[in-house]
């Protein structure tokens, strides 16, 4: 069985990421809020951003890249059917089917990647107006949302925003038929979900071990989907506990892993205003059998109450200034590569300094690649990488990486 993910934070042995491409630049300042974004990013720099990012995802792992994966998969009949027929359920035409029917494997994951533009009318050509016939997919690069591993069974998340729907077709696809992503089962999917009130990202879902799973209830994820994500936990995947954290509704936290990541056994980092003091969160606690949900105090009883005590690092340190701003840029949403080893933003300067102080050691990203400054085995580290347009997207390491295999423990 290829899919094997028990935690955060056990060793990584495989990952899917995608670099992106030129459907960033379907993002403009006209249409930036309909892509959910909140700022223009410059491509060439957000890829060389991404491709240093994946290179030190290479020394820990097998880096699976969205476009090679869909290729070896879209050589098949049938494969290429399902997915023509299945994009044409969101986006009805003849003859974008027909077009889609003849052209060669990596013109098509262009088109479905990068969009199709409508051909201008009259009015439109003389008022220079573009639209699309198929959307372009610029936030394919943040894949965690989108596929979600929990032991050796798979979820495709159901997008919360139609502009995301084209990317549940695609990971669903490879959760289906490619020999890499091969699992015990699809426990839900997300792209054959068309109810109103079902929506479920994965930067709100966090499997802590193998019998407990942490839960984000965000704008992007509603507690209809959770209640029955959590009863196929509970029947098929081993899962006795689930905790669920009432995300508040800002841009600044739209999903739990913006607020909270695991970064070692006993550590996390947290945005503090949300998950201490008097403007805390409400934190759930859901056990297998029990038909109730139960209240907890907070966050940290309710990860001592399932056996997982951890400690905060505070993101942005201890003042308020600081944590807003940096909870702003994704500070709290780290990426482990194995216990007390993660990747972050090079760019907070008080969250690093932070982490340092819990023990972790400041790596840069290029001299960890050149070999100057190697990560030492059992010492704790954290990879700094640039990610000064990357971020503009919203997201952190963690958004952008889908963990296919992970060592247990």
């Amino acid at each position: 069985m290829s899919i094997r993910v028990t935690s955060e934070i056990g060793a990584l042995e495989a990952v899917l990421v995608h670099t992106p491409g030129a459907e960033l630049l379907g993002v403009t300042p006209g249409t930036r809020e309909h892509y959910l974004y909140d700022d223009i990013i410059d491509l060439e720099n957000a890829r060389k951003e991404h491709k240093h990012f994946a290179a030190v995802l290479e020394r820990f792992a097998k880096v699976h890249q969205v476009r090679d994966v869909l290729a070896d998969i879209f050589k098949l009949p049938e494969v290429r059917r399902r997915l023509t027929a299945r994009t044409l359920d969101v986006v009805p035409s003849d003859a974008l089917a027909q077009r889609l029917e003849k052209l060669p494997v990596r013109e098509l994951l262009d088109v479905l990647i990068t969009g199709e533009r409508e051909v201008p009318g009259p009015l439109a050509a003389a008022l220079n107006e573009q639209s699309y016939m198929l959307p372009p997919l610029p936030n394919l690069f943040f894949t965690r949302d989108v596929g979600i591993a929990i032991g050796s069974h798979v979820v495709i998340g159901a997008m919360r925003y139609d502009v995301r729907w084209t990317e549940e077709l695609l990971i669903s696809a490879l959760f289906r038929f490619h020999p890499a992503f091969a699992n015990a089962g699809v426990l839900y999917d997300g792209s054959e979900e068309r109810r109103t009130g079902y929506a479920l990202e994965g930067g709100d879902v966090h499997p802590l071990r193998a019998d407990l799973v942490m839960l984000g209830f965000s704008e992007r994820s509603s507690p209809a989907a959770l209640d029955l994500l959590c009863e196929m936990l509970f029947a098929t995947a081993g899962v006795r506990d689930v905790i669920v954290v009432v995300m508040p509704r800002e841009p600044t936290a739209i999903h739990l892993d913006m607020v909270f990541t695991q970064v070692d056994h006993e550590l996390c980092v947290i945005s503090p205003p949300h998950l201490i003091g008097p403007e805390r969160l409400a934190v759930l606690h859901r056990r297998k059998g029990q038909a109730a949900v139960k209240e907890m105090p907070n966050l940290f009883a309710a990860l001592n109450a399932v056996d997982l005590p951890l400690e905060p690092i505070f993101c942005g340190g201890k003042d308020r200034a600081n944590q807003e701003r940096e909870q702003w840029g994704s500070a709290c949403n780290f990426f482990a590569v194995r216990p007390g080893v993660v990747i972050g933003y090079d760019r907070h300067d008080v969250t690093m300094s932070e982490m340092q102080k819990a023990g972790f050691r400041l790596v840069q990203a290029r001299r960890f690649l050149t070999g100057e400054e190697p990560v030492v085995p059992g010492q704790r580290a954290v990879i700094g990488i640039k990610g000064s347009e990357l971020v503009r997207g919203g997201g952190g390491p963690r958004c952008m990486t889908m963990p296919i295999r992970r060592a247990d423990g």
